[in-house]
C-alpha cells in the first residue's frame, strides 16, 4: 500500500473503500453535524447521530442540509446519548465513536469504564493528532503523526514506549513503513537533569537492541534536527532520523500541545485527531477545532479501523 501523503489523498482512499460506521455521541452541534454530513455525502461513513432528534432536524433546516442522511437516535440527555454510542461500538453496530455536544471529561469516562467502556486491560489512553503542515508537505511530502497533546500530562518512559508504538501503529495504517520517530527533547544531549533526554535515549537503545520494532527511533532530538536535514548538516548530527521525521513523541503535554497549536495557528496546518489505545476509534476533537478538522478526524477515525 502506497504511502498517504496528504489528507486530500486520505479522503480519496476512504472513497474507494466500504464506508465505516461512525456512532457520534450527543450529535446535535452545528459544526458535527457539518462535517458528519460531509462524511456522508462523500461515502467516507455512515453515520449515526445519537442525540435530541428535534434540535438536530432543526439544525439541520438551518444549515440546509437533509437529516434523512443520518441515522438519528433520539435521546436528550447528552451523557445517556453518549453512553448508547459506546454500547453502539461495543456491540459492533458501529466502528468508530465519535464526541459531539458532551463533555470531555464526561465523554473519556464512558470510553474509561471498566465495564462498559472501550479500553482493554493493560492498555492506556493516549491521543495521536496527523498535521498535514504546508511547509513540511513541501519540503518532504508526508504528513506528521505527533503525541501526546491532549491527555497525558507527564508520560514516563514506559508510557512514552507505548505512545510510540500508538504512533507507529497509526503510520502503519496510513501506509507508511517503517516510519522514523523522533523522541523530542531541548538537546541532542543526554544529562541526567533532564529526564526528557534520557527517556529518548532509552528508547533510542531500545529500538536499536530489537527491544522496539517497525521503527527507526532516535533520541533525545531537538525540534530543528528532528524536521530539518538542513539542520542536521548544520549541527554536524548523524541521526538515522536525518531531520525526515514521521512522528514526533513529546516529552510533556505541554510541549506537544504548544507545537499542535502553534502548528494550525501559526502555520495553517491541518489536522485530524483521534484517542487510541482503545478497542475502536474513538474520534476526540475541541469544541474550538472547525468543521474541517472535525470532518478530517472523522476520516482519520475511519482510516484507524483495522
Amino acid at each position: 500500500m502506497a504511502a498517504i501523503k496528504d489528507f486530500q489523498q486520505l479522503v480519496q482512499d476512504l472513497k474507494d473503500k466500504p464506508s465505516r460506521r461512525v456512532a457520534i455521541a450527543a450529535g446535535h452541534d452545528p459544526n458535527t453535524i457539518t462535517a458528519a454530513h460531509r462524511a456522508a455525502a462523500e461515502d467516507i461513513a455512515a453515520i449515526t447521530l445519537v442525540g435530541d432528534r428535534e434540535r438536530i432536524e432543526v439544525l439541520c433546516d438551518e444549515i440546509g442540509i437533509d437529516a434523512d442522511i443520518f441515522t438519528i437516535v433520539h435521546e436528550k440527555d447528552a451523557l445517556k446519548a453518549g453512553s448508547r454510542a459506546v454500547a453502539m461500538v461495543r456491540s459492533g453496530e458501529a466502528d468508530v465513536l465519535m464526541k459531539g455536544l458532551i463533555g470531555t471529561s464526561d465523554y473519556m469516562k464512558l470510553i474509561l469504564n471498566k465495564d462498559t467502556g472501550l479500553l482493554p486491560p493493560g492498555n492506556i489512553l493516549s491521543h495521536v493528532s496527523v498535521l498535514e503542515l504546508p511547509a513540511y508537505l513541501r519540503t518532504h511530502g508526508k504528513l506528521l503523526f505527533v503525541a501526546d497533546v491532549a491527555i497525558i500530562p507527564r508520560p514516563d518512559l514506559e508510557t512514552k514506549a507505548k505512545i510510540l508504538g500508538y504512533c507507529v501503529k497509526a503510520a502503519n495504517s496510513f501506509g507508511v513503513e517503517n516510519p522514523r520517530a523522533a523522541i523530542i527533547a531541548a538537546t541532542e544531549k543526554v544529562s541526567d537533569r533532564m529526564k526528557a533526554t534520557v527517556d529518548a535515549a532509552e528508547l533510542t537503545r531500545r529500538n536499536r537492541e530489537g527491544e522496539i520494532t517497525g521503527c527507526v527511533v532516535d533520541g533525545p532530538l531537538a525540534l530543528d534536527v528532528a524536521l530539518s536535514p538542513e539542520a542536521c548538516k548544520i549541527k554536524g548530527l548523524d541521526s538515522p532520523v536525518n531531520g525526515s521525521a514521521d512522528i514526533l513523541v513529546f516529552p510533556n503535554i505541554e510541549s506537544g500541545n504548544v507545537f499542535y497549536k502553534s502548528s494550525t495557528l501559526l502555520s495553517g496546518a491541518r489536522l485530524a485527531a483521534s484517542v487510541v489505545g482503545t478497542s475502536a476509534s474513538c474520534v476526540l476533537t475541541s469544541r474550538a477545532d472547525d468543521e474541517e478538522s472535525k470532518f478530517l478526524s472523522i476520516a482519520m477515525g475511519c482510516r484507524l479501523v483495522d
